[in-house]
């Protein structure tokens, strides 16, 4: 979600252009429309030679900044340095791995990971040959276009899972690390699990503002908000925040899980049919419009989701260049190209908002609408961080000792730091879902925390009330399939603490959903 005080939004044309340029055409929009009836230079008498000039100036300061990649290039980082991503985001055993790195020594060396229960190193390579690339000013936006320095094909016999490259640059007594990921999905889906887990890399993406830019102002190097970012670049992940805490709990209680990433829902949903149960761990923040389109086709039939995950689909994002960017105007959705057509259902801002009409509620059963931040922007800072029970009855809770209105989770703060929720009414103490929200009919309301959103995040949309005060909300519903919900992104800490009470419902939302 937005982290702080609202910003002028980049035009599409000045995702990356140089900071005057920037600066001048974020201000642009603010002015009063040109008078097309003004006499241009070349108009005014005496003046026939100013266009010329004129040209002649500014082609000159043009060659100052433009270089062989066409746009002005960022400064490198002080050496030693090294520094890189891969071509894609996952692949199957058999393809073929092409990393494109930067760094100021001649040669580095890598080692890769498996990350989960386990360490597990697969791959050592002592000598890769590497220069120095520039950085293009639109690297953030458009890609480094940084050449292979190294290519291999995945062997066969390498699990499904999360993959962490450390890259190692030697400068005499200096060295240099950093560290970039890849997931590998299982060639025979379905055959050893049936849990695929779906990682949340659109939003790693989101938060990254290597290169300058992110889909946020308050890292921004100009303090202003990108609308486009490239998986081409270096990433800062988050796997080790949320995915990676239930990931470990699961692989030492036995639990065998696929992974993908979010951009697989859109370009193989082929997978999905395979599984009884896909999982969202943790902040799962940017969707496509086909990644709904899938996963939601999967639960019509009859297929399994559980959200372990807060401000789950918050944005409506449009993914260009064959998966590897994204494009999401957010708050200033009346900037998108979309916005001067007649058709909304495509406008990149919240999921939530009444143009674009699909509010993630129908698919998750709840949203950041009537969710918000709880030990988090200055909202319920002092707040118990924790569930209290409404339907200690339900399966959900099978095997606590849960009763109604006690509460769990709050000493690993399972609550927090961006929560979901839903409308609601309540009857003698219980709350219901009022439904108008685009919550599902059947769903339940198990379990709550209070939340809200920052004024900066919400009073940017004009329907929001501000003196709305909503929820986390553990959840279920079922619509072909069964469909669960924490509302919480730091359910897994919970995991990681060993809390039993989230211990125990964990297990009988695997253990049920994957029958």
């Amino acid at each position: 979600m937005a982290s702080a005080p609202l910003r002028s939004a980049r035009t599409a044309e000045s995702s990356g252009e140089g900071t005057a340029k920037r600066k001048m055409l974020s201000l642009d929009r603010a002015r009063p429309a040109p008078n097309l009836n003004r006499p241009t230079v070349d108009q005014h008498e005496g003046n026939q030679e100013m266009p010329t000039k004129l040209l002649l100036v500014c082609w000159g300061a043009l060659t100052l900044l433009i270089g062989d990649w066409g746009l002005a290039q960022q400064r490198l980082p002080p050496a030693p340095f090294v520094m890189g991503y891969v071509n894609r985001l996952s692949y199957v055993p058999g393809e073929e791995v092409s990393f494109h790195l930067s760094a100021s020594g001649e040669s580095i060396s890598m080692i890769c990971e498996r990350l989960g229960a386990e360490r597990v190193q697969v791959l050592e390579q002592q000598t890769i040959a590497c220069s120095s690339h520039p950085i293009p000013d639109r690297a953030s936006s458009h890609g480094c276009q940084w050449p292979a320095a190294f290519t291999f094909k995945i062997p066969q016999d390498w699990a499904s899972g999360y993959y962490q490259a450390t890259l190692t640059l030697e400068d005499g007594d200096k060295t240099a690390r950093s560290t970039l990921f890849f997931v590998i999905r299982s060639a025979n889906p379905g055959k050893n699990s049936r849990i695929l887990l779906q990682l949340a890399t659109n939003t790693y993406n989101a938060y990254t503002n290597w290169g300058g830019h992110s889909l946020y102002s308050y890292h921004d190097r100009d303090g202003l908000q990108g609308h486009r970012v490239s998986f081409d670049r270096p990433l800062n992940s988050q796997f080790a925040n949320w995915e990676l805490p239930f990931v470990q709990w699961a692989e030492v209680q036995g639990y065998a899980i696929d992974y993908a990433v979010n951009s697989d829902l859109e370009f193989h949903p082929e997978i999905l049919e395979h599984y009884r149960l896909v999982l969202s761990v943790g902040h799962d923040e940017y969707w496509s419009s086909p990644m709904r389109d899938h996963l939601e086709q999967y639960i019509a039939d009859g297929g399994n989701v559980a959200f372990f995950s807060g401000n789950t689909c918050c944005w409506q994002v449009r993914t260009e260049d064959e998966g590897r960017a994204l494009t999401c105007w957010k708050q200033w959705y009346n900037v998108d190209p979309h916005y001067r057509t007649t058709d909304h259902r495509l406008l990149s801002t919240a999921w939530s908002h009444h143009l674009v009409g699909r509010p993630e509620n129908q698919l998750t059963g709840v949203g950041f609408l009537w969710g918000g931040y709880h030990r988090s922007h200055g909202q319920f800072m002092d707040g118990p961080a924790s569930f209290r029970v409404h339907r200690p009855g339900h399966w959900i809770f099978a095997g606590t000792d849960l009763e109604r209105d006690g509460r769990f989770g709050g000493q690993d703060t399972i609550v927090g730091y961006e929560c979901d929720g839903c409308e609601m009414k309540w009857v003698d103490g219980l709350p219901f879902p009022t439904h108008s929200d685009g919550t599902p009919k059947s769903f339940k309301i198990l379990a709550t925390c209070p939340a809200r959103w920052a004024p900066g995040d919400s009073y940017w949309y004009d329907r929001f009330p501000k003196d709305r005060i909503g929820a986390a909300v553990l959840g279920v519903y079922s619509q072909g399939g069964t469909v669960v919900t924490t509302g919480t992104t730091d359910w897994s800490h919970g995991l990681r603490g060993n809390d039993p009470d989230v211990v125990r419902i964990t297990r009988n939302i695997l253990d049920r959903l994957t029958r």
